[in-house]
C-alpha cells in the first residue's frame, strides 16, 4: 500500500478516536449529572460501553497499526524530536483512554469516582494533546526547512 493511503486511513481513524475522546468524559458529566435516576444512570453505561467498545477501541487499534505501517515506511522519523513528543502525546492518548474505560467500570459498580467538575476538566485533555501532535506534526519545530 502505497504511504499516502497509509497517510489517509491513518487520519481516517485518528478522527474517529478522537471523536470518541472528546466524548466520552462530556457522558461521564451527564452520568454524573444523572447519578440519582437508575435508568439514566443505565442509559449512560450503555452509551458510554458502545462508544468505548464500538467506537473508540478499534479506533486506536487502527490508528496505532496505520501509524505503525506509515513508520515502517520511513523508519528515520523514530531518530527526529517532533516525533517523539508525538509519540508521547499519542502514548498520553492511550493512557487517557484506559482510565476512562477504568472511571467507566467504575461506575458500572456503582462508585462515582470523580466529580461533574473533574470530569469537565479531564474532557479538556484531548484537546490539549492534540495540539501538541497537530504542532509536532505539522510544524515540526528544530526542522529547517
Amino acid at each position: 500500500m502505497s504511504y499516502l493511503w497509509l497517510k489517509a486511513f491513518h487520519l481516517i481513524f485518528m478522527v474517529a478516536w478522537f471523536a470518541g475522546l472528546f466524548y466520552i468524559f462530556r457522558l461521564f458529566v451527564y452520568h454524573v449529572q444523572q447519578w440519582d435516576d437508575p435508568r439514566q444512570r443505565q442509559t449512560f453505561e450503555t452509551m458510554e460501553r458502545k462508544l468505548l467498545m464500538i467506537i473508540m477501541w478499534p479506533a486506536l487499534i487502527l490508528t496505532v497499526i496505520f501509524g505503525f505501517l506509515l513508520t515502517s515506511k520511513a523508519p528515520r522519523v523514530l531518530l527526529q524530536p517532533w516525533f517523539q513528543i508525538k509519540l508521547a502525546a499519542v502514548l498520553g492518548l492511550i493512557v487517557y483512554q484506559i482510565y476512562a474505560g477504568h472511571i467507566h467500570s467504575q461506575m458500572r459498580e456503582g462508585l462515582k469516582p470523580l466529580s461533574e467538575k473533574a470530569c469537565r476538566i479531564i474532557n479538556e485533555v484531548p484537546t490539549l494533546l492534540l495540539f501538541i501532535i497537530i504542532i509536532m506534526v505539522v510544524v515540526r519545530p528544530g526542522v529547517m526547512v
